[in-house]
């Protein structure tokens, strides 16, 4: 059986004078976006910003429990993912995700540590559904 989530959007007028909002599940968040928003550096949220959390929080559950099932419970992990939209001549492409943790992880080395940061960043569903990102780097610290 398939586990289900959906989101929503609703956008008004034109590309560059228009604007919309987007709705997170059953309303637990809901962000205006414009151009200006998402091509510029004007106020509200954008497409990127929610690929970006979704990424981080789907790479941090993701790398929680490989680290678990193999006997190094984190007792913190934070990360911030930055996604990279570039003006191509084909149009607006993502081109790259970098994500950055940090982890509290009693036991474990910074070595081992990075490389189930690595296995998550290749693995996790949100990772395996932007795949068609050309690159995705990881840099993994421990606290």
């Amino acid at each position: 059986m398939a586990i289900k989530r959906s989101s929503a959007a609703v956008w008004y007028g034109g590309l560059k004078d228009g604007k919309g909002k987007m709705v997170v599940g059953d309303g637990v968040f809901e962000g205006q976006y414009s151009f200006s928003s998402r091509f510029e550096e004007g106020e509200g949220t954008n497409p990127e910003e929610l690929i970006a959390a979704a990424h981080a929080g789907c790479f941090t559950m993701f790398l929680s429990a490989i680290l678990e099932k193999d006997g190094y419970k984190p007792e913190e992990l934070r990360t911030r993912a930055t996604v990279s939209l570039e003006l191509k001549e084909e149009g607006p492409r993502i081109t790259r995700i970098d994500l950055e943790v940090e982890g509290k992880v009693p036991g474990i080395d910074a070595e081992t540590f990075k490389k189930y940061a690595e296995t998550a960043k290749d693995n996790c569903p949100v990772s395996i559904a932007l795949s068609g990102v050309p690159e995705k780097t990881v840099k993994a610290t421990l606290l």
